[in-house]
């Protein structure tokens, strides 16, 4: 991929800008419409996808949904790399993608409900006690992606550590904004970390949860 492909592809900055300060917080700044080739996408029609880790499901679903915008967020440059690949040989124009913390994408460049869903597929479970304090998902987190949600939006996380679905069905229920719901956005095709799970005989949890209605 040549470096006008990763400009247009990689929200915000330059290929060169990215490897110089990805991890500052002061490369982000809001979205602004430039970054969204689409004509006539709703506002509400916008998928962030937190570590989406290769691309081969953040692709998938983006090729599935043209109607749809979608942001995948990953900090694993070769997964990065990867998914710009998958977007130029798939000529996806819905998709980009942002190489930086999650949680800075959503507090400095996400506007509050703006987001039709949120993915998170197979975030480290962190499976050892000691460490469970750095599971992405804890109660700030779940503040957080909730207010980003539009009214209605969905949440859709999955995982094959039971003690890591049994600790985000804990923290969403206790979040306010959010309530249990059976379904998100859209199906999510199989992932090469289920297929291990599954090899290691780990149930597959998929968890869902709605932005609730009203302010």
């Amino acid at each position: 991929m040549d470096s006008k492909t990763e400009d247009n592809y990689i929200l915000g900055q330059s290929a060169y800008e990215y490897e110089r300060l990805t991890f500052q917080a002061k490369i982000l700044r809001p979205f602004t419409e430039k970054f969204f080739r689409f004509a006539g996408v709703s506002l509400g029609m916008r998928v962030l996808e937190i570590g989406s880790g290769m691309g081969e499901t953040t692709a998938a679903i983006a090729q599935a949904h043209p109607e749809a915008d979608f942001i995948a967020v990953e900090v694993h440059g070769p997964g990065v790399g990867s998914l710009l690949n998958r977007i130029e040989s798939l000529q996806l124009r819905n998709l980009r993608v942002i190489r930086h913390d999650a949680v800075e994408v959503l507090e400095k460049m996400i506007a509050d409900a703006s987001l039709a869903a949120i993915h998170l597929f197979f975030p480290d479970p962190w499976p050892k006690k000691r460490h469970h304090k750095r599971r992405l998902v804890q109660p700030e987190f779940a503040a957080l992606a909730a207010r980003k949600l539009a009214p209605g939006g969905t949440l859709h996380a999955a995982t094959d550590w039971p003690d890591y679905a049994e600790h985000m069905n804990a923290v969403f229920s206790d979040e306010p904004l959010v309530e249990k719901a059976t379904a998100g956005f859209t199906s999510r095709p199989a992932t090469k970390f289920e297929a291990r799970g599954k090899r290691l005989g780990n149930p597959i949890s998929d968890l869902y949860w709605r932005r609730r209605a009203g302010p």
